[in-house]
Order: structure tokens, then sequence, then C-alpha cells
């Protein structure tokens, strides 16, 4: 069993930043990747980046130029450093982890709120 917990959320101004973390109960190295992913109220889940253990990242193109995934293996932790806020940002942030046999694992989310 895998456990991963969400931490970093809040509320923040337009145009201000924040940055989550996602810390893994095992070693993420054991991952072939690792995710960030959104859910805004009703709309359907956004995957929006991920970085794999060779720390390739890609991204959504919503977030392209303003999120930025980086990992510690060393405390089991990957980061979603979020700049330039913008309201449409706002929702429940989720961290994920997917071994390479396709088994995957979702934390309990966090909520971000971008608001005047």
């Amino acid at each position: 069993q895998v456990q991963l917990v969400e931490s970093g959320g809040g509320l923040v101004q337009p145009g201000e930043s924040l940055r989550l973390s996602c810390t893994a109960s095992r070693n993420i190295y054991d991952f072939g990747s690792m995710g960030w992913s959104r859910q805004a109220p009703g709309k359907q889940r956004e995957l929006i980046g991920s970085i794999s253990t060779g720390r390739r990242t890609n991204y959504a193109d919503s977030v392209t130029g303003r999120f930025t995934i980086s990992r510690d293996n060393a405390k089991n932790t990957v980061y979603l450093q979020m700049n330039s806020l913008k309201p449409e940002d706002t929702a429940v942030y989720y961290c994920n982890a997917e071994f390479r046999s396709g088994a995957s694992y979702w934390g309990q989310g966090t909520q971000v709120t971008v608001s005047s």
C-alpha cells in the first residue's frame, strides 16, 4: 500500500505563488513517474504535469511556463511550484504515483483557491 500526502494548499491572490508538496510513504524512486492533477468544481480532473525518475517533466498547456514539478528523492517528496496564479487555477490538487506496472495511487488532495 502506498500513501501520498499533499500539503501546501491555501488561499492566495492572483499573481502570487504557492508550492505544493507530496510526500510518499515509500521510496519515490520505485515509481515510474509521479504527477499532479487538479479538479475544479463541476469539471473533470485535469492532468497538469508529471515527472519521471529521470526528472523528465511534461506539462499541460494551461500551466506551461507557470508551474514547475520537481522531486527530492531523499525526502520522498515531489513538489509543484505554482507561479503567476490565476483565479482559474482554483481547484483541488492531487498528487499521484504510478509504478512501471501501471498500478497508480492518489493522495487525498489539497485545496488551492486564487481570489482577490
